[in-house]
Parts: structure tokens; C-alpha cells; sequence
């Protein structure tokens, strides 16, 4: 039987070709996946790695759990600290670490960097005058205010050397420094493209807001003293509220906070790998039920002359075998080319990633086998169980062949089932708010089975409907219709894998397309300020600290109108961990539209502050409620609500006057500057609003269209990755297409011979094949579209619970390009097997078996 098996492998190498490919795929995106995300994973422990060389043990702030509410209250690192670390048993030498945000501008005036990673630091030169972290290669370090020394790949990209002047902006106001000198390092937010400015201690202390204070303290140990004996002696001179830590625990805590990072990037791609997967499972079920049945009279011959169910059975699984595992060969090859493509393309995006070697894992190499192997297996199980149970007298006399009624019912009566259980879940799901997750995922997973077990059933009226538009093309068209539904299974099999692309496709652009509407709806509806203000790198809300002095040198501006800064402050309100947002009670009500449940703005003021209706359902709160509060400085209070408004993704939580809070900040900041212009938001006052900050590359001046696109962006660049992973599962549906058709045209050899013999010319054939291959792909289409908007519609009541203005948009024109697309496919797929029909010799196919 093995002997038979590979034989028929052999024989039927053409025919096993779109499997192996199908599966190759699938292998090879589980395969390039993981070693992407090793290698980067690896590249970055490995540079994190190096950014500890010098340190033995770091201290830094331990702040308790029950106290995250006040970073006032956090412990600082002082000089005297460092001192006693310094002089600690075991230290050869301690330096202080002193962090924060430092955006540099090139000569064009354009940000420098990645945004996110704009860094800010300090130079603390040692006995001998160096810094080990940083290797000097050109000028000195900066030892006064005004000097600033650049990694020599900011340097680089900024075309900056020691002696120029560089425009630089830590929390809004522009500065112009002196670079005095270009340094290497290993710190890992550098390789990955963002920058890192050193300044002297000094200056780096009173910039970021912590005079005479650092964020971490690094010791070296002395000659023959270990890591944990150095802590040891460190432990004795901690202040309550800070940690020692050793450098080894240091590096595994990251390296595993990396792997963290990469494991939801991974877990994405490997769902795509799966769904691709997932597709190729119907090729492959495909295939060897088609290859079975070509051989049906050979395997009926094998059981007559004595071989069992389960040899007939095997012979077919060791066929699936040799196939799997030349795929997962071949898809692991692909694989690591795919790793190696992806790297590159993070690099050419400006992402950079450390260097280091591409990754292979045993793991990958199992992964690969185990998935090529099992998923071809598993997919050949059912055509070849099936084909060991049919007699030996009724194979060979292909009596077999029609699916009994009583077969088809059940088939149909269990799609039933599946299908509206299915539907019931996923109903249930979108009425079911935030945990309605769960139910829905299972249920669109029961849908999509209970409809693959309808499709056959689907398949008639559906292809029947497009008989009005075949007739257009004369006989070809009429036989492509039957041809399309001659065999309902293999049809359904076929169009069922494009159908599972072309769902996700529609439902996430059904999705994108409502959120956008959603976003620019609450941008409108929630912002009635012509620009917001603020620093950039911090998502659509800022989130890096603005210097009040941005808003008090735009209120100077004759043509601003109404201006208000927002800023936050962390405390404890109602002895939950919570934050403040302060404003201008007076200028407020004209820059943000909020609707409320009681109250008003009227009512902002003092000790009155105004919730949102989520917050005071919480706390059962209502006009006139006292809330207790302790501000960040550790200092306690009371509010009173004034008001009770509905929140939304523009503003929320707890509003109060800023005079309020700011006598309790630590560092008096804000975090965006909303403000009103004369002529409204004009392209000329955007351009005084930027002249007047210094033309400032760290700043961001929005609209509300900008502060809507903003949000949305990060939408559409998902939604543009998903579809360049998805593009894989099409590519495994072509396949599909062109392996039914293929196989389909073997079948019909001799009939094809009698149509031609009968007077249908080889353009004719073309037409009929490529005719059938439209149809199959444009029902796969059809149904792909219904689904994807169903569950469009569901995913969108699940978004509209924590998004209000969410409303459910149809993208017809994509839909139109998606259906568009699945025809192209149907006429692509068709090509070879069309071509290959009409060439037939039709004496030799009259006589084929």
C-alpha cells in the first residue's frame, strides 16, 4: 500500500500542484511570521542587553500600589542618595539617570525621529569624566545650559555635526542649543528610529521638571563583588518608597516585557496564517475527493483482490503525507524569506530594528512540519474514509456516485441548524454591550460552518439567478450553468473558500468606514474650539506635558477669541485612582459641545466640578454630591457636583476649575490648549498660531478635521494591514478556483471531445470554462458580502456601546470593487484550465476513460 500510495503521488504530480501550493502558503506565513517575530524579539533583548553594560544594580522609585494616584507623593532619587549608594560596600562607582521628552528639529524645521521616542537625558561624567553609557565620537559632552550632544544617528539623519545649532522643544517653547558633541549608544527606542539629546545633569534636572532629583541611580560593582552582595549592601541605605534592582533581573524583566510586546503582534499574523489555512483546507478536501474518484474503479480493483477499508484508507492519508510534508518544506523556505521581506520593510518605513541575525527556531522548524503535515491529513481523512466504504461491486460500476436524498436532507437540516444557532449568538452578542464578545466570535464561527454545510443547497438558486445573463452568451453560458451546479459540493467547497476572505474583508471596511463616520461625528459634535494645541508623539490627546506658556503667549493673539488650557492632575477621588481635568470655567462651554443629564457649565467654579454620567452612575452622584478628594501633593478636599454631563471620547471624567487644581501639581503642565480664532479655522490663522509658537515641529495645531483624521489614522492603517494579510487567503482561493477547474475539466475530457466532434469551437470551450469559473467565484463573492455586513452590523453595536456617535455605514463602492474583484478572480483562475480544455484533441478525449 505504500509502494501504491507514492506511485499515485507521483502519477498525479500535475494534479497535486495547487495542494502543495495551497498548503505551502499557509506553512509558510505560520513559518515567516514566527521568525519575524523572533528576530526582532531577539534583536531588541539583545540591544536591550547592551544598554545595561556598566550597570550592576539600578534604584529606583518603588511606589506602593495603594499611592498611584499621587506621583507627588513619589520618592525622589536626590544627589545625597547617590552619594551613599556611591560609597556603599562593593561599588566601584554610581551615576545618576535623569529621563524625558526632547524633540529635535532638522534644518528643514521638520521633527526628527519617530515622535513617540523623541528622548530626552543627561550626561554624568564619572571620576575619570565619562559616561558609561555614552562613547563620545565627535566634540564633548555638554557641561553647561545651552550645550546638547545627539546619538549619531539623530547626527546622521539630521546631517548635524559638533558646532552646529539645532532648534530643540522639551514642553513647548522652541530653544536653540549648541550641539557640542555626537555620541554612540545602545538604548533600543534609538535603534528603532527615535532620537536621544543629552544635556548636562544640570539643565537635564530643571528641564523635565526635577531640580536636584533623578530617576534612577545605576551602581557598578567593584572587582569581585557579585550582583546580589552589591544589592545587599545598597538595600541598607534605601529611603522607604525605592528598590534595588540587579542588572541580570533588570535584562530578564525586559526581555520578557519584549516578548510580551511581540506576543500580540505575533498572535494577529498566526490568525491570519490560520484563516489562510483555513482556506486551503477546502482545496485540499477538493482535491483528493476528486482524485479519489478518478481512481474510484483502481481503489474498488485494490479492495476486490483483498485490501481492507483501512489500507485503501491509509494509501490515501500517506499520499496526504508525502504532500503535507514536501509543502511544509517548501512553505518553511518561503517562511524565512517572508521573515527576512518583513524586517526589511519595517526598516524602509523608518521602524528601524536592531541589527542582529534572522531567527530560526526549532520551534518554527516543528511548527511548520506539524502544521503542513496534520492540516494536509486531516483535510484527506474524510475523501479517503469515504472512499474505503464504497462497495467494491457499486465503485466499479460508478453507481455511487449521486449523493442519496436521505444524505443531502440531513446535510441540509444540520446547515439549518448551525446556521440560525449561529445567527441567534451573534444577535445575541451585538445586544449584549462590551460582554457580548465572547458569544459573538462563537457564534460567527457557527455561522460560518452552518452555511459551508448550506452551500450546496445555496448553490442552485444563487447560479440559477445568473442563467438570464449566461444566455446572453449562447450555448458556452448554458453549459457553464449546468456545470456550476452539476456537482454542488465541489462548487460549494470552492466559492466557500473565497466566500471567508471576502467576509472578513467586507466587515472590517464596513467596520473602518462607520467609525470614520462615527469620529468625524463626535469630532463635530464634541468640539466647538477652531484648533487644539498640543504636543506631538502623545495620540490624538497629546499626553506629553505642554508649558502654560504656550497658552498664555496665544491668548496674547488678538485674533484668538476664547482660549482655554486643559490640564491633568492624578488624585483620588472617592477613594478610587482617578484623575482631574482642569479648565477655564468662563471659556469652557465655547470650545466643547457636552450634553447634560443635570446641571451646567454655569455651575464650573471653586469646588464645583462637573462628571460624566458614567462616573456618577458609578458613585450614585447627583447635583449637589459631595466628593471627597486627595490631590495630588497628598493634600485631601472636597468637591461638590455641580453638573452631570455625558461623556464621550473628546472629554470626560471629572471637570473642575484649573485654579483648583494646580496649587497641588507637582509640575504645573498642561496637556492641550483648546482655543477659538476670529474667521474660524482658516489656513492663514493656522499659519500665525505656528508662527506665533516658533514654528515648533513638537507642536501640533489641529482642526477638528485634523483632530478626527488623527484618530481615524490609526483605523486605516490597521485596516490597510489586514487587507495586505488577507490578500494571502485569496491568493489560496485562486487557487482553489483553478484546482476545481482543472480537475473538473480531467472529469469532462470525453465530454468536452463529444461537445467539440458536435460543432463547439476551442473559443466556445474557453468561454464555457471561463464562464463556469465567473459564476463559482461571483456566489462565493455574494455570499462573502452578506456575511461580511452581518457581521459588520454586530461587531458595530458591540463599538457603538463605547463610541455613541458610531453609525453603521454601507461602503458601496467597495463592496461594487470587492464583487468586481472576485470576478477577476473567477476569470484569472480560469485561464490555464480554459486554455488547457481547448486544446484538447477531441478523437483522444471521445476515448478517454
Amino acid at each position: 500500500m505504500l509502494r501504491t500510495a507514492l506511485r499515485n503521488v507521483l502519477a498525479h504530480k500535475a494534479r497535486l500542484l495547487m495542494t502543495v501550493l495551497a498548503v505551502m502558503l499557509g506553512v509558510a506565513f505560520v513559518a515567516g511570521t514566527l521568525v519575524f517575530t523572533n528576530t526582532i524579539s531577539d534583536a531588541y533583548q539583545k540591544s536591550s542587553q547592551k544598554g545595561f553594560k556598566g550597570v550592576d544594580v539600578a534604584i529606583t522609585p518603588d511606589k506602593k500600589d495603594d499611592d498611584s494616584a499621587h506621583p507627588g507623593d513619589a520618592p525622589r532619587l536626590s544627589q545625597r542618595l547617590l552619594d551613599q549608594a556611591a560609597k556603599s560596600p562593593g561599588a566601584a562607582s554610581a551615576y545618576g539617570v535623569v529621563k524625558g521628552s526632547s524633540a529635535l528639529a532638522d534644518k528643514k524645521g521638520d521633527l526628527l525621529g519617530s515622535g513617540f521616542a523623541n528622548l530626552g537625558g543627561n550626561y554624568y561624567p564619572g571620576a575619570d569624566g565619562k559616561d558609561p553609557r555614552y562613547t563620545m565620537t565627535e566634540g564633548r559632552a555638554p557641561k553647561a545650559a545651552g550645550e546638547i550632544a545627539l546619538d549619531s544617528r539623530t547626527a546622521e539623519r539630521g546631517h548635524y555635526k559638533a558646532g552646529d545649532s539645532i532648534r530643540v522643544s522639551v514642553d513647548g517653547p522652541v530653544r536653540t542649543e549648541k550641539v557640542v558633541g555626537v555620541f554612540t549608544t545602545d538604548d533600543g527606542n534609538v535603534a528603532a528610529g527615535g532620537t536621544l539629546a543629552l544635556y548636562d545633569t544640570a539643565t537635564a534636572q530643571k528641564l523635565f521638571g526635577k531640580p536636584g532629583q533623578f530617576d534612577e541611580i545605576d551602581v557598578k560593582a567593584a572587582a569581585g563583588t557579585s550582583q546580589s552582595t552589591l544589592k545587599s549592601s545598597i538595600d541598607k541605605v534605601l529611603p522607604e518608597q525605592a528598590k534595588a534592582t540587579t542588572a541580570k533581573k533588570l535584562a530578564k524583566d525586559q526581555a520578557k516585557a519584549i516578548e510580551e510586546g511581540m506576543s500580540s503582534m505575533q498572535t494577529a499574523m498566526l490568525v491570519f496564517a490560520g484563516i489562510a489555512l483555513f482556506v486551503g483546507i477546502f482545496i485540499i478536501v477538493n482535491t483528493f475527493s476528486m482524485l479519489v474518484a478518478q481512481r474510484t474503479k483502481e481503489l474498488a480493483l485494490m479492495r476486490a483482490v483483498g485490501a481492507t477499508r483501512r489500507q485503501v484508507t491509509r494509501s490515501v492519508l500517506i499520499e496526504a503525507t508525502v504532500v503535507g510534508a514536501v509543502a511544509a518544506v517548501v512553505g518553511l523556505a518561503a517562511g524565512v524569506g517572508i521573515g527576512a521581506v518583513l524586517r526589511s520593510v519595517m526598516n524602509s518605513t523608518g521602524a528601524n530594528v536592531p541589527d542582529g541575525p534572522l531567527i530560526v527556531a526549532p520551534t518554527t522548524v516543528l511548527a511548520s512540519v506539524v502544521v503542513g503535515v496534520v492540516v494536509t491529513v486531516l483535510s484527506a481523512w474524510l475523501p479517503g474514509r469515504r472512499a474505503a466504504k464504497i462497495p467494491p461491486v457499486a465503485a466499479m460500476n460508478s453507481v455511487h456516485a449521486a449523493p442519496t436524498t436521505r444524505g443531502l436532507v440531513v446535510r441540509n437540516t444540520i446547515g439549518a441548524i448551525l446556521a440560525a444557532a449561529g445567527i441567534a449568538l451573534v444577535v445575541a452578542g451585538a445586544g449584549m454591550g462590551g460582554d457580548g464578545q465572547g458569544p459573538m466570535a462563537f457564534g460567527a464561527a457557527v455561522l460560518v460552518i452552518g452555511i459551508f454545510v448550506l452551500t450546496p443547497l445555496l448553490s442552485r438558486p444563487l447560479i440559477a439567478a445568473a442563467g438570464p445573463v449566461l444566455r446572453i452568451f449562447g450555448m458556452p453560458g448554458k453549459l457553464a450553468r449546468q456545470n456550476a451546479v452539476r456537482n454542488p459540493r465541489r462548487t460549494a467547497a470552492t466559492a466557500s473558500a473565497l466566500m471567508v476572505g471576502l467576509t472578513l474583508i467586507t466587515g472590517m471596511t464596513v467596520i473602518a468606514g462607520s467609525m470614520q463616520k462615527g469620529i468625524d461625528k463626535m469630532a463635530a459634535d464634541g468640539l466647538r474650539s477652531d484648533y487644539v494645541v498640543s504636543m506631538g508623539g502623545g495620540g490624538a490627546t497629546g499626553g506629553r506635558p505642554l508649558s502654560p506658556d504656550v497658552s498664555k503667549t496665544l491668548a496674547k493673539l488678538p485674533e484668538v477669541t476664547t482660549i482655554s488650557p486643559l490640564r491633568s492632575s492624578p488624585a483620588r477621588v472617592a477613594g478610587d485612582s482617578d484623575s482631574l481635568t482642569g479648565v477655564d470655567p468662563k471659556a469652557i462651554k465655547d470650545l466643547v459641545k457636552v450634553d447634560f443629564t443635570e446641571g451646567s457649565f454655569a455651575a464650573l467654579g471653586g469646588t464645583k466640578a462637573l462628571v460624566d454620567d458614567k462616573i456618577a452612575d458609578k458613585n450614585h452622584w447627583k447635583v449637589g454630591s459631595t466628593i471627597p478628594v486627595t490631590y495630588e501633593d497628598g493634600r485631601g478636599g472636597k468637591l461638590t457636583v455641580g453638573g452631570v454631563y455625558k461623556g464621550n471620547q473628546m472629554i470626560r471624567g471629572v471637570m473642575v476649575d484649573s485654579a483648583t487644581i494646580t496649587p497641588h501639581m507637582a509640575t504645573v503642565a498642561d496637556f492641550q490648549v483648546m482655543l477659538k480664532t476670529k474667521g474660524g479655522a482658516t489656513e492663514n490663522n493656522k499659519d500665525l498660531l505656528k508662527k506665533t509658537l516658533g514654528n515648533n515641529p513638537a507642536i501640533k495645531i489641529q482642526n477638528k478635521q485634523d483632530t478626527s483624521d488623527e484618530i481615524a489614522s490609526a483605523f486605516t492603517l490597521m485596516l490597510n494591514m489586514l487587507y495586505g494579510l488577507l490578500a494571502m487567503a485569496v491568493i489560496v482561493a485562486v487557487l482553489g478556483v483553478i484546482n476545481t477547474l482543472a480537475m473538473s475539466v480531467f472529469e469532462r475530457s470525453k465530454e468536452i471531445g463529444m461537445l467539440r466532434a458536435i460543432g463547439l469551437d476551442r473559443g466556445g470551450v474557453k468561454r464555457m470554462v471561463r464562464l463556469e469559473s465567473l459564476v463559482i467565484s461571483l456566489f462565493g463573492g455574494v455570499l462573502g458580502l452578506g456575511l461580511g455586513v452581518f457581521f459588520g452590523w454586530a461587531a458595530g453595536e458591540l463599538i457603538a456601546t463605547e463610541l455613541p456617535s458610531y453609525e453603521m455605514v454601507l461602503p458601496w463602492a467597495r463592496m461594487g470593487l470587492f464583487i468586481l474583484m472576485a470576478a477577476f478572480v473567477g476569470v484569472i483562475a480560469a485561464l490555464w484550465p480554459a486554455r488547457r480544455a481547448s486544446r484538447l484533441n477531441m478523437l483522444a478525449a471521445i476515448k478517454a476513460e
